[in-house]
């Protein structure tokens, strides 16, 4: 009971940490249009704001390899609150204050986008570092954060424009921006244990030479796509399904995907302790496979929008998952491997929605036709836990 409480303030800061990444990944694509309107921001520059987001966090995903150990979790994780904090608050002036308001967006955007990275990276190993019973359980939870902070964003921002006007989005930069520069304290004051002892994690090296962990980053990229493929094209999706405005299309298509995936990672936080996380993979694979293939299939629109919300609940497990059966197989694969675990989703992320969006456009922009071309993924993903099932049970008995 007493290492439970000590750590309590440790789950909160993590909560939070993740609930910030969901800030930084989901307000300023909100704001799009307002800045296309406002500052004259053409399309394509606005599709570079994302793509230099998610390239930021890939640079900072390979970076903490060789940093984070040398400078440790609690230095690097104040850094993660701090960069993200102030890039959230930065967008209220930055875009005024430089000749170029693209220009002031842009460096915004790369500032929360460290934060983020290291968030993705560090948050994960300081929650498996602490002594909790069920690490799988308490993983899965963790990041349903990221899931009911993604849908606070969206809903509060709606809720936001609504009774103020969109024109006010400054004041709610700086509202969002309150929550990671709070965080500063928790972390700076909680508990954080060390992962793996002094000199006994493995290297990049090591990692590299041992045949499991390539098993895990295929695993992992194909976690990442399944999930963000379908997650970044849901509004597309709602609007081309239903027919319905942008702002009912983004409350149905990702908030009701990251309603779905968050319901998924807490529902395992509760009770997978009773569930067999290989078991509980494969059957969300499939799963996944299925809602890929009812939402490429479905002549019926509203059935389509239930297969892209359904599959949030299928993808929940995958990534959390993923970075769990990767600790238990390789307990000292430290810093190291959560970063190019995080590396590895990320890419897949970054495949993942590039085929479907490709593949649509060929198909004449069918995007049902794109969707169909990410049932690679899932299967892919079913086969190589199965594997792992099969291989590291055999090893046991040995």
């Amino acid at each position: 009971m007493e290492i439970t409480k000590n750590y309590k303030k440790t789950q909160l800061a993590s909560y939070l940490g993740f609930v910030t990444q969901a800030i930084c990944a989901n307000f300023v694509p909100l704001l799009f249009i307002t800045f296309h309107s406002s500052y004259g921001v053409s399309f394509s520059m606005l599709a570079l704001i994302s793509t230099c987001f998610f390239v930021t966090q890939l640079v900072v995903d390979f970076v903490c390899v060789g940093i984070v150990d040398k400078l440790g979790y609690r230095v690097c994780v104040i850094a993660a609150e701090v960069t993200s904090g102030l890039g959230l608050a930065g967008l209220a002036f930055l875009p005024d204050w430089l000749p170029s308001p693209y220009a002031g967006i842009m460096v915004c955007v790369v500032i929360y986008a460290i934060g983020s990275g290291l968030t993705e990276v560090l948050v994960s190993p300081i929650i498996e570092a602490c002594p909790f019973e069920n690490k799988d359980a308490m993983m899965s939870l963790l990041h349903s954060f990221y899931c009911w902070g993604s849908v606070a964003v969206i809903l509060g921002s709606t809720a936001f424009f609504a009774v103020f006007g969109i024109e006010n989005w400054k004041i709610l930069a700086l509202i969002w921006a309150v929550i990671p520069l709070y965080n500063i304290y928790n972390f700076a004051t909680c508990p954080i244990e060390s992962l793996v002892e002094d000199g006994n994690s493995m290297t990049m090296g090591q990692l590299f030479k041992t045949k499991a962990f390539w098993v895990f980053i295929v695993l992992m990229v194909c976690a990442g796509s399944s999930e963000i493929a379908m997650s970044q094209w849901a509004s597309a999706f709602a609007e081309s399904a239903l027919h319905v405005s942008k702002t009912v299309g983004d409350l149905a298509g990702p908030c009701g995907f990251a309603i779905c995936m968050g319901i998924s990672r807490s529902l395992y936080g509760k009770f997978g302790e009773k569930v067999d996380l290989t078991i509980f993979m494969m059957a969300s694979g499939i799963m996944c496979l299925v809602c890929y293939l009812l939402a490429g299939l479905a002549g019926i629109p509203i059935l389509g929008l239930i297969g892209c919300a359904a599959c949030g609940f299928s993808v929940g497990i995958m990534w959390p998952g993923s970075i769990s059966i990767s600790s238990q197989i390789l307990p000292t694969g430290g810093t190291a491997m959560f970063a190019l675990l995080a590396l590895a989703g990320d890419l897949g992320g970054a495949v993942g929605p590039a085929i479907i969006g490709n593949v649509s456009q060929s198909a004449g922009d069918n995007l049902q036709a794109g969707v169909l071309a990410g049932i690679g993924f899932p299967i892919i993903l079913v086969l190589t836990v199965l594997y792992i099932r099969k291989k590291y049970r055999k090893e046991k008995k040995k």
